[in-house]
């Protein structure tokens, strides 16, 4: 998979991430890994912080479940209008995580 075929498959990934559920960057890097080999959170950050605004980019947050970093409010309000499960300042993880199921 070349670097273009990669950010269209990131992107694919996220606009499939059920309203009110998240992937980390980790997590959209490692069920990319199967198909690219590659499998980087930072890759994933850049191409959501390039090319992500025509996707829902605030279901995309850390492993912690920390927003995206400089959008933190809008993220909080689109997550909360879809009935995410917020914790603190960020998503329970535990609560709102998702992964596509086997054969993407």
């Amino acid at each position: 998979m070349g670097p273009e075929e990669y950010v269209e498959a990131v992107l694919e990934l996220v606009e499939r991430i059920p309203p009110g559920r998240v992937m980390s960057y980790g997590a959209v890097a490692d069920v990319l890994a199967d198909r690219s080999g590659r499998a980087s959170a930072r890759l994933v950050g850049s191409i959501m912080a390039r090319h992500g605004g025509g996707v829902p980019w605030h279901r995309v947050v850390t492993s912690s479940g920390r927003l995206p970093p400089g959008h933190e409010r809008e993220a909080r309000a689109r997550l909360l209008a879809e009935g995410a499960p917020l914790r603190g300042s960020g998503v329970d993880m535990r609560r709102a995580s998702w992964l596509p199921e086997e054969g993407m």
